[in-house]
């Protein structure tokens, strides 16, 4: 792996882990009544997954074990930008525009993945 790849893949690792962290932060904030509480806890789980399975993915054994795991940080940071949509940020202007971000975030990383799969297939 050159150089620039060998970069270019910590700063996704780095990318997600931020993402995965900063989900958390927003998390904590949020009003917590019952369809905040079970939506958080679904975007607790697929935001730190986008992160686990890339890690998973460049230690992957063959090709096809890492598309594999390139199409389930895909399907994690879609699933990601789905909770954080149905999360409900009351009127504090901190968590809506975070909330807007992170949504944001979830989308690139989609669509980083998603070039990702398209050209290891």
């Amino acid at each position: 792996m050159s150089e620039n790849q060998n970069s270019k893949q910590y700063d996704l690792e780095d990318r997600t882990f931020e993402f995965a962290r900063r989900v958390r932060a927003f998390v904590r904030k949020i009003h917590k009544d019952i369809p905040n509480i079970e939506d958080a806890k679904q975007v607790v789980r697929s935001s730190g997954s986008v992160g686990a399975n890339y890690i998973e993915a460049n230690e992957a054994l063959s090709k096809k074990d890492f598309l594999m795991r390139a199409k389930i940080c895909r399907k994690e940071a879609k699933e990601s930008r789905y909770w954080l949509r149905l999360i409900h940020s009351g009127d504090d202007a901190w968590c809506e525009k975070e909330r807007i971000a992170l949504v944001q975030e979830a989308k690139e990383l989609t669509s980083i993945f998603g070039a990702i799969v398209t050209k290891s297939q």
